[in-house]
């Protein structure tokens, strides 16, 4: 499935409407422990960034599922969205307009 965050895609469509995946995650104690420690030091904490990206792949399978629901042939003006719930979860959200190719 074309998946674009742009409108315009070269082909006529017509929208289906809104589609979401959403996906909330949270590290284990060992790895906030080891966080906590990088963060003395600086640095790119892996984990974490592991964590976000396992979370956005995981929200943009679920809209791509929620848009075949709808039989669309893509997702335009996908955008994310993400933010934190407490000190070890991040709830991230991808989101767009479904829509199906005018033959």
């Amino acid at each position: 499935m074309l998946i674009s965050t742009t409108e315009n895609i070269g082909t006529n469509y017509e929208v289906l409407g809104e589609v979401f995946g959403v996906t909330t995650q949270s590290r284990n104690v060992g790895s906030n422990i080891a966080a906590g420690l990088k963060n003395l030091v600086g640095g790119e904490i892996k984990g974490y960034t592991q964590m976000l990206h396992n979370s956005r792949e995981e929200a943009i399978q679920r809209m791509k599922d929620e848009a075949k629901d709808k039989d669309a042939d893509a997702i335009v003006m996908m955008r994310f969205d993400s933010g934190s719930i407490g000190n070890d979860m991040q709830s991230v959200v991808a989101y767009g307009t479904a829509v199906k190719f005018i033959q």
